[in-house]
């Protein structure tokens, strides 16, 4: 079972990325897929969460407005659209999905698989 991070890159304040989470090797069109990132020196926090139906949204304030979680389950894919970017929004951005609910959470251990990451780096 694989989830498989992409998109992340270099980019300006005030930029744009959209991030992929590839799931392989199992189904998670009824989990909760969700986007946790860590900044340097820094734990790794919250950032989005989506219900199986992609119905339910969850978002950290820090990003509120500006990013958007999305799924595609017929591609077994969740994607993090990120706008409006900001230098503190530079991370290593993984994926991961909660097999146990149907509730999204947004706590680390509520999360059984995960991606390897993403590197976003947002230059001012």
């Amino acid at each position: 079972v694989q989830l498989q991070a992409s998109g992340g890159g270099s980019v300006q304040a005030g930029g744009s990325l959209r991030l992929s989470c590839a799931a392989s090797g199992r189904t998670f069109s009824s989990d909760v897929m969700g986007w946790f990132r860590q900044a340097p020196g820094k734990e790794r926090e919250f950032v989005a969460a989506i219900s199986w139906s992609g119905g339910r949204t969850y978002y950290a304030e820090s990003v509120k407005g500006r990013f958007t979680i999305s799924r595609d389950n017929a591609k077994n894919t969740v994607y993090l659209q990120m706008n409006s970017l900001k230098p503190e929004d530079t991370a290593v951005y993984y994926c991961a999905a909660d097999t146990n609910t149907v509730v999204p959470g947004t706590r680390e251990n509520e999360y059984d698989y995960w991606g390897q990451g993403t590197l976003v780096t947002v230059s001012s």
